[in-house]
């Protein structure tokens, strides 16, 4: 599971509707371990409804995820010979990539905090996505009809959530500075003649590390969240 780095703000009442924790590494996270934690930590808001949110922020090695229902049309790889780890899992959406040099945020949320409306929620992820771009000096876009966010029609970020009993997992995926061959391997997030970016291409030199204080301040100020450390 992945471990708290250092202080992470003011220790709260972990019993506060605002209240979350947050979890950062060092490392690279490989996908199944950081899906496991979401889950744990979705199973713990279902069975105490005053436990605190949880919030990851990290790095994959890379592997292609399948979204629940995904097509696997939209693999350009027989999947059972993937180039790199694939997984079918409970979020909606299609195929997307992870790898390093992209930040992934996952957030697990009680919905009942704040509005249970998946819309809201997806449009809330894209609103954390456009401010942090805007801290950057950046336009991020939203397109009408789809999820995510664009610069100039370029595709550098991915979201796909998913929920239980309005408990959330899964979150977004920002490309900062990310090798993007491995997206000519699929048709990302099923979305043809869409081309990928990442932000490095615009802001040369950009990592993720200066890109992930951004995003953690973007999220706390979005949903209202309050960093505490585990109890």
């Amino acid at each position: 599971m992945p471990v708290v780095i250092g202080k992470l703000g003011a220790a709260g009442d972990l019993a506060h509707p605002d209240s979350a924790i947050l979890f950062e590494t060092s490392g690279l996270v490989p996908f199944e371990q950081a899906w496991i934690a979401q889950r744990r930590w979705q199973q713990r808001l279902l069975d105490d409804s005053t436990a605190p949110a949880a919030v990851w922020l990290l790095q994959h090695p890379p592997c292609y995820t399948l979204g629940r229902g995904a097509s696997n049309k939209h693999l350009h790889f027989d999947p059972s010979r993937p180039p790199a780890p694939l997984h079918r899992i409970d979020r909606g959406g299609e195929v997307t990539h992870h790898l390093p040099g992209q930040l992934v945020a996952y957030l697990v949320l009680d919905l009942h905090r704040h509005q249970t409306d998946l819309h809201w929620y997806l449009r809330q992820l894209e609103q954390v996505l456009i401010d942090v771009l805007a801290q950057l000096g950046l336009h991020g876009q939203r397109l009408p009809g789809f999820t995510g966010l664009w610069l100039d029609n370029r595709k550098v970020a991915a979201i796909g959530v998913g929920s239980r009993r309005w408990i959330t997992q899964h979150g977004l995926a920002l490309n900062v500075s990310c090798d993007l061959d491995g997206f000519a391997q699929i048709t990302p997030c099923g979305l043809k003649g869409r081309t990928v970016g990442c932000l490095a291409e615009w802001l040369p030199g950009l990592l993720p590390a200066e890109v992930q204080p951004l995003l953690r301040d973007a999220i706390a100020a979005r949903f209202g969240l309050v960093w505490s450390e585990e109890a």
